[in-house]
């Protein structure tokens, strides 16, 4: 099937019943513009893709609601709220970031201070839970800092696939670390 030829419409009506090569068509005829779109909003390609991979995830796991009317704007509209969670979050980290920064040693709370290695710990748990590649791919991003492209080479494999591992990565992070990240924001609150 000439998947390219067919309109957002039929592209749709294919996705709801589980079409794969009208999903592939969909990413291909708007990764490119979201991705302008994304980068433009945020400054940073990485992010930008990383978030693009969490919406055409979401959009591949969720086709079978059967809500979009317009391909275009579903989209779009589905970008705008993955870029302001994502401004939310680094905000709410860089007010975190500065209250750590301005507390000195000797005013850390024991509270805080068991808060912290709690959190420490649950990180490292939650990492060691990863499944075996994700867990390679995702430490090698994540804390020897090494970019999609490097991971691509040093272990022979699509940056695409660096990407989905990655992104599984956080986002099993953020379940096992919900509330960690709940109390963070309490911390915060009270600091302000």
């Amino acid at each position: 099937m000439e998947y390219k030829l067919l309109s957002d419409e039929l592209l749709v009506k294919l996705l709801l019943v589980g079409d794969e090569g009208a999903f592939e068509e969909i990413y291909r005829r708007y990764f490119s513009k979201l991705l302008r779109t994304a980068q433009f909003k945020i400054q940073s390609k990485e992010i930008a893709e990383e978030l693009l991979q969490d919406l055409f995830i979401s959009l591949w796991e969720k086709r079978d609601k059967g809500i979009i009317e317009n391909l275009e704007a579903y989209l779009n509209t589905s970008l705008k709220y993955l870029i302001i969670n994502h401004i939310k979050r680094q905000i709410l980290q860089e007010r975190f970031m500065e209250y750590a920064a301005n507390k000195t040693e000797s005013s850390v709370t024991v509270d805080e201070s068991i808060a912290f290695n709690e959190l420490s710990t649950a990180i490292e748990k939650s990492i060691e839970k990863l499944p075996d590649k994700t867990r390679q791919i995702f430490t090698l991003n994540r804390l020897e800092y090494k970019s999609v492209k490097e991971i691509s080479e040093q272990l022979s494999i699509p940056e695409r696939t660096v990407e989905y591992h990655i992104t599984q990565g956080i986002r099993t992070l953020r379940v096992h670390l919900k509330e960690f990240m709940i109390l963070e924001c309490l911390i915060l609150c009270m600091a302000l």
